[in-house]
């Protein structure tokens, strides 16, 4: 399978995203933006769109064909997730009991600490049963800033 490559400079900082012909495959932060491919299939373009506006506040949901790697369990989760709405949160529990296996919640937890696409499979959105921020790959300050965004405020440390 041939993979594209783009990059996103986010308030949060760069954002990498990688994708087939017809599929988004991963999304995440990283350190540098490099040198992408010229030329990028409709879905990469969709993508650094829907991208564009999520951050300007003019998308609450992502249309988009994602094809994340994972088992059958950690595509479940995945799923689950994407049914959180915009400027909502649940927990691990809340998923492992969204799934039909409500003792899962370490499971659900270690899904989502390698969801391969951020923000558009919205692992932030998943915060402790006491309602505490729990971790978050992309950093716990980058985690809060997506719920103040979400929330309506304007996040904090921006890093443009």
């Amino acid at each position: 399978m041939e993979t594209y490559k783009t990059y996103y400079k986010s308030p949060l900082g760069p954002i990498e995203i990688v994708g087939a012909q017809d599929n988004i495959l991963s999304l995440g932060f990283v350190e540098d933006m490099l040198q992408g491919d010229a030329e990028l299939p409709f879905c990469l373009k969709a993508c650094l769109k829907q991208i564009d506006e999520y951050f300007k506040w003019k998308r609450k949901e992502f249309l988009l064909n994602l094809e994340p790697l994972g088992t059958d369990f950690q595509k479940r989760v995945w799923q689950q997730l994407r049914k959180i709405s915009f400027g909502e949160t649940a927990s691990y529990g809340d998923i492992a009991k969204a799934i039909d296996n409500p003792n899962a919640s370490r499971a659900v937890g270690n899904a989502n600490r390698i969801n391969p696409i951020c923000i558009i499979i919205p692992c932030h959105r998943i915060i402790g049963s006491d309602g505490s921020l729990t971790g978050y790959g992309g950093g716990l300050w980058r985690k809060e800033w997506l719920l103040k965004h979400e929330s309506g405020y304007p996040p904090n440390n921006i890093i443009a």
